[in-house]
């Protein structure tokens, strides 16, 4: 009987799981509607900010005409404007820029699919918390016990994140189409590669630890993605910045969907504070993964691959966090820092667990 309502449980879970799908489908296409049908914000917006940031330079400067904006459309090209401008140094000017207005580009029509987009968001991950409970309760332990229910539990604390920041009234919207589309691949593979039936832990997992050292885990992971996708967004924001400086030719689309963006000053800050805030929760994480293997195999560090790259991906982002403190990096080197530094956490869950003979290959595939 009890093996019956574990299995009811399950297939409940599977279900949920397909449920939470369809609507993460709706939700990007509303996402992806906002961006499209959303006014088209003007490249000139930008050079504005730019021109009076510099001409408010007195220090001996001399006037100049400013790089004309370009708009690149077809074959042909147009100038939106040619301002007069102070020349001095970009830097001070890039931190006058101000931030985008989200996705939707303020017009009714772009913010009321940005409404549904979130509606839908907010259902998915209703759906999705209960996938994840309904296989807690079928599997009687922490639902992440293998790959399957690791990457369930991983893409729902993404969503949560993101939902959590808007509850705080925080401008991130931006981050709903890119957040979506990656949670819905991580259900995709989760469902189609890594399903694992519902199963009891192997002995060394079968412990308090797997109630602490996992769940810290998973959200730092959630966090980490965060921060590296505010990275990405900014090395293309920041690009987008220097072209209208200099006067580069710069396409209508992707004027319109930078110009929808915070600035790159906004976006920097945005994956620092982020990743600064988690870091010491990593840090327990791997002082805790430790802690659990002296009690399961009677050693605090193997060199385990598994533990090699967490220690890894804990160097890369000690190494942003001191460079941004110390050395002064931010902008782009930040961002490639930090970047690197998500890219090593997911060689920690996907390559170890597929790839390498490790201990903590608990993957089920």
């Amino acid at each position: 009987m009890i093996l019956a309502v574990g299995e009811g449980l399950a297939d409940l879970s599977n279900t949920l799981v397909y449920s939470s799908m369809v609507v993460y489908a709706l939700a990007f296409l509303a996402f992806t509607a906002e961006w499209i049908l959303g006014s088209r914000s003007k490249v000139a917006r930008t050079a504005a900010a730019l021109t009076a940031a510099e001409g408010e330079d007195e220090a001996g400067a001399s006037s100049a005409q400013a790089p004309a904006v370009i708009v690149r459309k077809g074959g042909s090209t147009s100038v939106l404007e040619r301002p007069k401008v102070v020349t001095r140094s970009s830097s001070p000017a890039r931190d006058a820029v101000p931030d985008g207005p989200g996705a939707s580009g303020g017009d009714v029509q772009g913010d009321t699919y940005g409404r549904i987009a979130i509606s839908l968001t907010v259902l998915a991950f209703a759906l999705h918390f209960s996938a994840v409970v309904a296989r807690t309760l079928a599997v009687e332990r922490g639902p992440w016990g293998n790959m399957y229910e690791f990457s369930t539990a991983f893409s729902m604390v993404v969503t949560g994140v993101f939902l959590v920041l808007l509850a705080a009234r925080m401008n991130v919207r931006w981050l709903g189409l890119p957040l979506v589309t990656t949670v819905l691949l991580d259900l995709g593979l989760a469902v189609a590669v890594l399903y694992t039936e519902s199963a009891q832990l192997v002995p060394a997992l079968d412990s308090i630890w797997m109630w602490i050292h996992v769940p810290l885990a998973i959200v730092c992971g959630g966090l980490f993605y965060v921060g590296a996708v505010g990275s990405g967004l900014f090395l293309l924001r920041d690009r987008y910045e220097a072209n209208v400086a200099a006067g580069t030719a710069v396409r209508p689309l992707m004027a319109s969907v930078m110009e929808r963006l915070p600035s790159s000053v906004s976006l920097d800050k945005f994956a620092y504070r982020i990743n600064a805030a988690v870091f010491p929760v990593w840090t327990f994480t791997i002082i805790a993964g430790a802690i659990w293997a002296e009690n399961a195999w009677g050693r605090y560090w193997g060199w385990d691959p598994k533990e090699v790259w967490a220690f890894i991906t804990w160097v890369a982002f000690a190494c942003y966090l001191h460079a941004r403190a110390t050395a002064g990096w931010k902008g782009r080197k930040a961002a490639y820092l930090a970047i690197a530094g998500f890219l090593c956490f997911l060689i920690n869950y996907y390559g170890v667990n597929i790839f390498f003979d490790s201990l903590h290959s608990y993957g089920g595939v």
